[in-house]
């Protein structure tokens, strides 16, 4: 692998306490394969055979979860150093659960699964760490996934709206932010149609509860922003 993605999966999780010089090594082990793709490329849809996890070596991805109706879920935006199907590469299923697709130009690693959780046969020593690491990302994936099906289960659309923009304010500490998608990356990610949302947000600021433009929102009553909050 060219050494210019390396401080980019020096970033990724599943390498924590792993050095540069330690990670060339370790990526001897692993024969990681890269691959790259224009923007909007499909990387992987539902239902392709899963054999490994991908990192993000350039470029910006959205995963992406389908219903057999056509409706779209949107799970994540992942960028430089973030993983996708980390936690399903080890299932029995053996198939992709989501499609993942290029937001921008798009470079990405992907580990064989079997040479991540195998017994390493150069007896290299940050293999024990980097095993480590994996089994500490599945146990907070599994913790977020469990919030996520809380966060989706919302039955009103103000109630998903009003959820995530309060929850906006409590990470940045104030009423004033940029949204950290666009349109319809939120109403992809609420499970909501984008027609819907916008008129939504629309009488939520008629009511004074919020102002916005594009995606920089203001709220303008957080008091009653909260009432509409699950």
């Amino acid at each position: 692998m060219d050494e210019i993605y390396l401080p980019a999966l020096l970033k990724c999780e599943l390498f924590n306490n792993i050095e540069k010089d330690e990670l060339k090594s370790l990526l001897i082990c692993l024969k990681p394969l890269v691959q790259t793709y224009p923007k909007n490329a499909i990387v992987v849809r539902n239902g392709e055979r899963l054999d490994s996890l991908g990192i993000v070596l350039e470029g910006e991805a959205s995963v992406i979860k389908e219903s057999i109706s056509g409706n779209r879920i949107l799970l994540k935006n992942i960028g430089i150093g973030e993983m996708f199907g980390e936690i399903a590469v080890f299932a029995r299923q053996n198939e992709w659960p989501a499609l993942v697709q290029a937001i921008t130009p798009l470079t990405v690693c992907f580990f064989p699964k079997n040479k991540i959780i195998d017994q390493c046969t150069n007896a290299c020593q940050w293999h024990n760490s980097l095993v480590r690491n994996m089994l500490g990302v599945v146990s907070e994936r599994a913790l977020k996934l469990s919030k996520k099906m809380e966060y989706i289960s919302i039955k009103t659309m103000r109630s998903k709206l009003s959820t995530f923009i309060y929850e906006q304010y409590l990470k940045r500490k104030t009423t004033t932010f940029t949204l950290p998608m666009n349109r319809q990356q939120l109403a992809d990610f609420l499970n909501v149609s984008r027609p819907s949302m916008s008129r939504e947000l629309s009488r939520m600021r008629d009511e004074g509860i919020i102002d916005f433009h594009l995606s920089a929102f203001r709220i303008l009553d957080i008091e009653k922003l909260k009432e509409y909050c699950e």
